[in-house]
Parts: C-alpha cells; structure tokens; sequence
C-alpha cells in the first residue's frame, strides 16, 4: 500500500509539472490568448480599411465624380474648360523680376549652347 501511494504521488506530481512548469502549460496557454487577442484586434483593423477600400471602389465604379476626382489628384489632369496655371516659387538667394512695361516685345531665345555676345572669328 505504501508503494501505491508513492506511486500516486509521483503521477500527481509529474502531471502538476507538466500543467505549471513546463512549455505546453499555463504559460503556454496565456501566450496563446494574448496572441489570439492580438490578431483580433488586427483583424478589426484590417476589415476596417477592407470596408472602406470596397467603398471607394464601389464609389470609382458608380460615379464620376470620383473618377474625376482621382484623375487630378493622382494624375494632375485638367478638365477642358479650365486653365491650368503653375506657380513656381522663387529660389533663393535669385533677384525678383524686373516688371516689363506693357507693349515690350520680348526677348528673343537662344539656341541652347551659343552665346551671343561672342562673335565668330576666322
């Protein structure tokens, strides 16, 4: 008898190690749960955006106002009653422009590459 309950003991003892000490327990149960929280929360995330996403599909697919709309954000088109006009913004340290009096003609280009002060010579 005394026999059996030693035996008893250790069986008890060695199932308690196994549930409190070891990797496959408790410890290995709490990690799972934070980690299965941690995923929902993720998933509460992703099925946010995945909802907004079929909206805006929906929305470039329906209406064309959107489509008009992401055409001149991401592409910068112009629609064809409007002017388009692009402000470049000084650099530094350049001098401002001189104002031109009206009826000035403009100065003529050159061809990129000449300078026309130079004068050719033989």
């Amino acid at each position: 008898m005394k026999w059996l309950s030693v035996v008893l003991l250790l069986v008890v003892l060695g199932t308690q190690y196994r549930l409190w000490i070891s990797n496959d327990g408790v410890r290995e149960v709490a990690r799972l749960r934070e980690a299965v929280a941690t995923q929902r929360a993720e998933n509460v995330h992703l099925a946010d955006r995945n909802r907004q996403l079929a909206e805006e599909v929906r929305d470039l697919k329906q209406g064309f106002a959107a489509l008009e709309e992401r055409a001149r954000s991401d592409l910068g088109m112009v629609a064809g009653n409007e002017t388009y006009f692009q402000v470049v913004p000084p650099q530094p340290g350049a001098l401002p422009a001189k104002p031109v009096p009206p009826g000035t003609p403009a100065p003529a280009a050159t061809p990129a590459g000449s300078n026309p002060t130079r004068t050719a010579s033989r």
